[in-house]
């Protein structure tokens, strides 16, 4: 029974994307990509910058719209689904010039809860508080933000994520601007974090030893060049297409060459 419903989970599409097409102004920033990501998996989303990694992510989240194709997630639109979904961008918009203590930044994470009686915020402060310790932060809850190492504040937004309770977390470059040990650290905890469940998305630009810690590669260059298992799908010739002169193609590309689906 257990391997029955160990195989269920292994094979529910969580995340669907068929044809998905983003434009911004005149730019055809993603064409026809298509994918399916099922429940549970951690996936790295690889790409030259402009290959639109940070433009899916904004999409699966419901803050840009689609102009072509379907994406779903859970079978819902990204728009309803904004509840199952966790983002953590590549540039946070939290002022570091403010004086905000590790606390107040992952209840961020909780802003869309509205009651304010009592229960809740014993509520709140127990979800903080929960969030803190699954990244190894619990002790560092009342200090300043600009008092953390790259690596820890990092971890202090993956914790504002986790609070949130979401089924699918986005993590935008969570390798970017800590140090090496610190990127073991972060892989460490999200490994973590994916035995808890939840389905794992993250843009990265470091293609080594993308098998021992994912297991499926997304290779984005404005379109799907390839989706897998990071040992199969990440050949000479995906990676000449994802950061060699494929590009072009692309280069004066508008909706215009597709037939419009209103679905």
């Amino acid at each position: 029974m257990d391997n029955i419903t160990e195989d269920n989970f292994e094979n529910t599409a969580i995340i669907v994307s068929d044809g998905c097409c983003v434009q911004l102004g005149n730019l055809q920033v993603l064409d026809d990509v298509t994918f399916s990501i099922n429940k549970g998996k951690k996936v790295a989303v690889v790409g030259p910058n402009g290959g639109g990694k940070s433009t899916l992510f904004n999409a699966i989240a419901g803050l840009i719209p689609i102009v072509d194709g379907s994406l779903k997630i859970k079978g819902m639109s990204p728009e309803d689904a904004r509840g199952t979904i966790s983002y953590v961008p590549q540039k946070d918009l939290i002022n570091k010039n403010f004086p905000l203590s590790v606390k107040q930044v992952v209840e961020m994470g909780l802003i869309d809860r509205k009651s304010l009686n009592l229960f809740s915020r014993k509520k709140i402060n127990i979800k903080i508080k929960q969030a803190l310790e699954n990244v190894g932060l619990q002790d560092k809850i009342d200090e300043n933000i600009n008092n953390l190492s790259g690596g820890q504040f990092q971890r202090v937004l993956i914790a504002r994520g986790l609070a949130q309770n979401a089924d699918i977390l986005l993590l935008d470059e969570a390798f970017s601007a800590v140090d090496v040990g610190a990127q073991e650290d972060i892989m460490n905890l999200i490994s973590d974090i994916n035995l808890d469940g939840k389905t794992i998305l993250i843009a990265t630009h470091d293609l080594n030893n993308l098998e021992e810690k994912f297991d499926e590669i997304l290779c984005l260059n404005r379109h799907c060049c390839a989706y897998g298992d990071p040992s199969k799908v990440l050949t000479k010739e995906v990676i000449e297409e994802m950061y060699g002169s494929h590009n072009e193609m692309f280069k004066y590309h508008t909706t215009e060459s597709h037939s419009k689906n209103n679905d």
